[in-house]
């Protein structure tokens, strides 16, 4: 329920976006020896959204119970959050990825920053500074060479679908969650969020067809428990927490870090040399953080409007 208005701390904001970013890197590169034992990219995510509800599930339950206590009126937002915003970005990737090039399928994701300025824009009327449009578009134009989408032979229609509706849910999910720091502690967004996410793959692939012949080896559980912890569960407690002192477009261009560090993962960890146009895409996208960073946030203009108010009841 709505409390006193927090302090916003954008210095802070800007930390947690970017260890966010760090840490959903370092995920692709622990999460390739699994892909590549044969576990998929579904069944992953599936993972990723139950092992993170029943770690904070059991956490709050032992130690705050009363996060885990929303309004009823609250539980269609954090349900469309966690479907919308947490399952079905990642359906919508893995759906694009197998028709595209992945470079490809990063670039369309990573326009989130762009619709969610064009959202603010026209659909709210809101007079956003020419320095932060240039920044994002720096963002998406570097994170473009980062990963060489320009690398590609073909388009397939259904993929850059695909890609745009993993772009758009991307958007939804960083708005869902900075409204939703108005109202909830972080750690009760997700494990609302993550418990929604997880009975979507739940239907849609049960458990009990879940390839646990994978994780028969010490060291791919390990894998796993890094992927579900240190690849999902504190990333996102740290970008719901930055959207509390941050604006979500803000964050989002945060999170464009992400594919420059994913590559600096794999040359350290699988010695995947860089170009340098991925060097020069890396610094483009450094310097939209560093905009981003250098000039204080416009709260009136860049913040997410507010849902209509409602009656609270249990």
């Amino acid at each position: 329920m709505d409390g006193p208005p927090r302090e916003r701390k954008p210095a802070l904001g800007y930390a947690l976006a970017a260890a966010a970013a760090a840490m959903w890197a370092l995920n692709g590169s622990m999460a390739r020896f699994l892909l590549d034992d044969g576990v998929s990219a579904a069944r992953l995510s599936e993972l990723r959204s139950l092992g993170s509800f029943v770690i904070l599930l059991a956490v709050l339950g032992v130690a705050r119970p009363a996060l885990l206590r929303v309004d009823r009126a609250d539980v269609a937002d954090l349900a469309f959050l966690g479907i919308a915003g947490l399952a079905l970005v990642h359906a919508a990737y893995f759906a694009a990825i197998d028709r595209l090039e992945i470079g490809v399928a990063l670039t369309i994701q990573y326009l989130a920053p762009v619709l969610l300025l064009l959202w603010l824009r026209f659909a709210h009327g809101r007079r956003l500074k020419p320095g932060l449009w240039g920044a994002v578009l720096l963002s998406v134009a570097g994170c473009f060479f980062v990963v060489r989408a320009y690398d590609v032979s073909g388009l397939d229609g259904l993929g850059v679908a695909a890609a745009f509706a993993a772009a758009v849910t991307f958007a939804l999910y960083m708005v869902g969650s900075e409204r939703a720091g108005h109202r909830h502690e972080p750690a009760t967004t997700l494990v609302w969020a993550f418990g929604f996410a997880s009975l979507f793959w739940a239907v849609v692939q049960p458990w009990w067809t879940f390839p646990f012949g994978h994780f028969d080896s010490a060291d791919a559980v390990l894998q796993g428990a890094g992927v579900v912890v240190i690849g999902t569960l504190l990333p996102f407690l740290c970008i719901v927490t930055a959207l509390t002192h941050l604006p979500a477009a803000r964050a989002a261009v945060m999170a464009t870090l992400e594919p420059v560090l994913a590559a600096i993962f794999a040359w350290l960890i699988h010695a995947e040399a860089l170009a340098a146009v991925q060097i020069a895409g890396g610094c483009a996208v450094i310097t939209a953080v560093a905009w981003v960073q250098s000039h204080r946030p416009d709260l009136e203009q860049e913040a997410a409007p507010p849902l209509a108010q409602r009656t609270s009841r249990r």
